[in-house]
């Protein structure tokens, strides 16, 4: 195969470890004139532009955005694709919202076709917002599943998904059993994990919609396969964490029944977590598990604040999550506009730093991908964006006044949505054009 490169000159932001253990200065790094340097599929250098130019063997093309940031693709640790066409579900919270608007959407995906168009509209949503990893629920249906991953596939897409087990407390019409939820996502796990830069996540719901056979088979999976992924939901809302103490008295609390059942470990991403407590925090970190932000369906469904201080306390690694459809954005700069507000309810700051942390670094971080995606050291894999100052002529006007990087980040991420979003590329090739 022919070498191919290519490299993009712009301003270039990317963090480089987590501000809370390193510091805010440590944490980044920023080209004011950089230069990335992209060969096959892969990111070859990243630099000063006037250090790296020189170098640069005859007839290398340059992109040159004088006006935009160069960031990491963003990472999305938790959305549900069947979702989609419900973004925007009025009036209830989590239990009343699952019944009312969410069951009866997921039973669509019984058909493929269906299945086809969605996937096709939410990957093509993902990139306008500069999303170049997901990880993402189907429905109880494998199509949706096989929809999602041949769609991803076309694009060499880094993406994680997996069918939801789900054999208790839903419709009928929209539940598995214990063992044709193993068997099925096993027939997935066999087919897409590992193809391309696709990887399998083993679905349960959450507890109170899979009984204890069913949660046994997910933990047995994981034995079967050890890098496959796990994601579920946690302690979202009061309500939700009542009725998994009534299904399962014999456990210490919510955590305690995924810890019974072997579902944390180090690519277990565990949904919102808004009312964990300290000891809760202490052991998703010990076993090297993660938690999922996802500030706008926390909102939107009244589910509460995540506390993200606590979790920083026990070094446990979060990422951010949009939530679709609870959440009400594919926009992961909408998100972060919206996790300030958190912060600020709770009477704490989220630096802009840290803020690109969470999008990216710490996303890749949460699903042990950080040698992959999430930076842009030369070896990752070339998923990145091109953020454009002047989207909007509010943005533009505003970031004439802004006089650091800080400032100008904070303006992306409170200002900005998919209009910010220029260029989304993955593995090296451009997949969104604005």
């Amino acid at each position: 195969m022919p070498l191919t490169r290519k490299a993009y000159r712009a301003a270039i932001l990317h963090s480089i470890a987590d501000p809370a253990e390193v510091g805010i200065e440590a944490s980044y790094e920023y080209f004011e004139d950089g230069l990335l340097v992209v060969e096959n599929g892969r990111i070859s250098a990243l630099g000063h532009a006037s250090e790296l130019l020189p170098g640069l063997p005859a007839g290398v093309q340059v992109e040159h955005y004088p006006d935009a940031l160069i960031t990491p693709g963003f990472i999305d640790t938790h959305i549900h694709l069947p979702q989609t066409g419900m973004v925007g579900a009025y009036g209830e919270q989590l239990l009343d919202w699952l019944n009312t608007y969410t069951f009866p959407c997921e039973s669509q995906f019984a058909d493929p076709d269906h299945a086809n168009e969605v996937a096709d509209i939410f990957i093509k949503e993902l990139l306008r917002n500069g999303t170049t990893t997901a990880l993402v629920f189907g429905s109880v249906h494998p199509q949706s599943v096989n929809a999602f991953f041949a769609a991803a596939e076309k694009l060499d897409l880094r993406m994680i998904a997996g069918k939801v087990m789900m054999d208790r407390n839903a419709p009928d019409y929209l539940t598995d059993t214990a063992e044709s939820g193993y068997q099925e996502s096993k027939a997935l796990i066999e087919r897409w994990h590992g193809k391309g830069r696709l990887h399998y996540a083993v679905t349960p719901r959450f507890a109170p919609t899979s009984t204890p056979e069913q949660l046994t088979l997910a933990g047995q999976l994981l034995t079967e396969y050890p890098d496959l992924y796990m994601q579920t939901h946690i302690s979202e809302n009061l309500q939700e964490i009542q009725w998994v103490k009534e299904l399962f008295p014999e456990r210490k609390g919510y955590l305690d029944v995924y810890d019974h059942y072997q579902l944390l470990g180090e690519r277990s991403v565990f949904a919102h977590g808004v009312h964990l407590c300290d000891d809760e925090c202490a052991r998703l970190a010990e076993t090297g598990s993660a938690v999922a932000f996802c500030p706008t369906s926390n909102f939107f469904l009244g589910s509460g604040l995540f506390n993200l201080p606590m979790a920083e306390k026990h070094k446990l690694n979060v990422g951010l999550g949009t939530d679709v459809g609870g959440g009400t954005s594919f926009s992961l700069l909408q998100t972060l506009n919206e996790a300030y507000k958190v912060m600020q309810l709770q009477g704490a700051r989220l630096s802009p730093f840290k803020s690109l942390y969470l999008a990216t670094l710490g996303g890749a971080r949460a699903l042990s991908l950080e040698d992959k995606i999430g930076t842009l050291h030369p070896g990752t894999d070339a998923d990145f964006l091109v953020l454009d100052y002047h989207a909007t002529p509010l943005l533009s006007y505003r970031l004439k006044q802004a006089n650091s990087i800080a400032e100008t980040l904070f303006v992306l991420m409170t200002l900005g949505d998919d209009r910010t979003v220029l260029q989304t590329f993955a593995a090296g090739q451009q997949v969104h054009q604005r």
